[in-house]
């Protein structure tokens, strides 16, 4: 019995050393399709990021467009971007999309961020055409993280839904 004691004593004494605050932070899952509008010419670079209610970027959560050399075309995530600390995106990007068609993909979101007043950014870019900075914002609150959102350049809506 004694020993038993000890080996559930050193399991849970472990299990705390190697769990964290950090390690635990809630997240959420989120289905993320994105309709642009119909339009002649190439493919839409799309950014998808946190900025907080200061319009200060937090994070880029997805990239449509995988050609870092068309990048700086998307001037103020670019500012952003180019002096993150944290510049991985191969598992966060993907090809553009064209005019009149859709992409989806998942977002993750750190709870935290639904209650600070933060928003969704997407930002959009074709080359050689328009740049729109603020194409789509929507504040993060659970419940408009259900639902559908017009976009005001490339973007026809976005529909995001609990993954």
């Amino acid at each position: 019995m004694k020993l038993y004691k000890f080996v559930l004593g050193i399991f849970c004494l472990s299990f705390m050393a190697f769990t964290t605050i950090k390690n635990i932070e809630l997240t959420s899952k989120y289905k993320c399709m994105v309709q642009l509008k119909n339009y002649e010419g190439e493919g839409a670079y799309v950014v998808a990021s946190i900025v907080d209610k200061d319009n200060n970027y937090i994070k880029t959560l997805h990239i449509l467009g995988d050609d870092e050399k068309w990048y700086p075309d998307i001037p103020t995530w670019w500012s952003f971007f180019e002096t993150a600390k944290d510049t991985q995106v191969d598992a966060i990007s993907g090809a553009t999309i064209a005019g009149g068609e859709r992409a989806i993909f998942t977002i993750q979101l750190d709870e935290s961020y639904l209650t600070a007043g933060n928003k969704l950014r997407f930002e959009t870019a074709v080359e050689h055409q328009d740049y729109f900075e603020k194409d789509l914002e929507i504040l993060l609150e659970s419940e408009n993280l259900k639902n559908k959102f017009e976009g005001t350049g490339y973007i026809r809506y976005v529909r995001i839904i609990p993954n």
